[in-house]
């Protein structure tokens, strides 16, 4: 049986060009600046990649131990993964049949009024579910994803994320504390600080660019990264 291999994932990751960099920096979903960027839209919208990067999901769930009934990707950034997972994940189960398991998908606007499973959901999850989202900063999507679940009365095994920035919020907990609140564990499949070097050696963006990503790492990051190479640029 195949087991997830972070390396592995690292390159598709870079191969890809998930990751990339901005000459000025652009304002993001959380409000910050930043001279870099995760985007799995080109992935999520490649037949062959996110059948490729559900497999992936996979291999990760089976080597943390977990037995879920379905995936549900966070809307709307992970909606078409969960999808698949699911889809992928629940051919090969025992029982497979006409019944044997729902394919969850959230609205990317809640509805106003109505039940739970009919304001959050066009298709309500069903028994013990894994939530993924695409990329987590502050994890402000993916914590009001939980909210939802848990008022629908789901049971969730764990939050996973394909990405971490690995960048500390405005109360500076980290986003798998946050997660931790709600009673969730919170894994993730890639970190920023591992695939981030590699890119920016393969992209060659420059240094300053790498010198504001190193500025942006001390003042948000969860831990410092390195991206020039000092002694290089002095020679």
């Amino acid at each position: 049986m195949p087991h997830f291999d972070r390396d592995l994932f690292n390159n598709f990751i870079v191969e890809n060009r998930v990751v990339g960099f901005f000459d000025k920096p652009i304002t993001l979903k959380s409000g910050r600046k930043s001279n870099w960027y995760v985007n799995w839209r080109t992935v999520s919208g490649d037949a062959f990649l996110i059948d490729r990067l559900a497999d992936f999901l996979i291999d990760f769930i089976r080597d943390s131990n977990l037995e879920p009934d379905a995936f549900y990707g966070v809307p709307e950034g992970a909606s078409k993964l969960g999808i698949i997972a699911t889809y992928k994940w629940a051919k090969h189960s025992p029982g497979f049949g006409p019944g044997s398991h729902a394919l969850p998908m959230g609205r990317g606007k809640p509805k106003e009024h109505g039940a739970a499973y009919d304001r959050f959901f066009l298709t309500a999850p069903r028994g013990r579910i894994v939530v993924v989202e695409d990329v987590t900063t502050t994890g402000q999507s993916l914590l009001a994803a939980l909210d939802q679940l848990k008022e629908a009365h789901v049971e969730v095994l764990a939050a996973v994320g394909l990405t971490n920035r690995m960048e500390r919020r405005d109360d500076g907990a980290s986003v798998e504390e946050a997660v931790k609140k709600l009673g969730v564990r919170y894994m993730e499949m890639s970190r920023a600080t591992e695939f981030l070097p590699a890119a920016f050696r393969e992209f060659r963006p420059g240094e300053e660019i790498g010198r504001e990503i190193e500025r942006e790492f001390a003042e948000y990051g969860l831990e410092p990264i390195t991206l020039v190479d000092r002694e290089r640029s002095h020679q």
